[in-house]
């Protein structure tokens, strides 16, 4: 078992994604997706300034993790030093491209602090090695480095321990 763990922290180290560490610059544009609201590129270099997450999603699992979205949305933590970014991997489900961003679209009017980015062709599974048609949750502090990583389901411990990084790393105003 600790020789798997080993070679599983080898392996994602290799694709630039390590706790406590920034994971390389990616860059998703063009016919490989960007952002839903205008099409324009979405760059990694933009996960700074306030702790993130991250939710990488295949579509056929959107609902996943969806009790951990809720309970983010519960806290109310405050949106000048959190932001949450969706990232949704079409290229992992058969649903067409215009279907999803037309859902997305919608999701992104309904909540405008979300950053809704579409992953056309994988570019974060080939990049930083983020598990495939599953959901993936990660979280980053201010300066872009990685707090956390799982891929698949959210537990409680998963939530607490996510909750507590968030919350250390932003000024409670009072």
């Amino acid at each position: 078992m600790k020789k798997i763990l080993i070679l599983l922290l080898v392996s994602l180290s290799l694709f630039g994604i390590e706790i406590g560490k920034k994971p390389k610059r990616v860059v998703i544009e063009h016919n490989n997706g960007g952002y839903v609201k205008d099409g324009l590129a979405w760059s990694s270099d933009t996960v700074r300034g306030k702790v993130y997450v991250m939710f990488y999603v295949d579509p056929d699992e959107k609902d996943k993790n969806e009790h951990f979205a809720d309970a983010l949305k519960a806290k109310k933590y405050d949106r000048a030093q959190y932001g949450s970014i969706a990232i949704v991997n079409s290229a992992a489900t058969w649903k067409p491209d215009f279907v999803i961003e037309q859902i997305l679209k919608s999701k992104q009017k309904k909540f405008p602090d979300t950053i809704y980015v579409m992953d056309k062709a994988g570019v974060l599974v080939k990049e930083w090695g983020l598990k495939d048609d599953d959901s993936d949750i990660l979280v980053f502090d201010k300066d872009g480095r990685l707090l956390f990583y799982k891929a698949g389901k959210m537990d409680e411990a998963d939530m607490q321990k996510v909750f507590k990084l968030i919350e250390e790393r932003i000024t409670w105003s009072l």
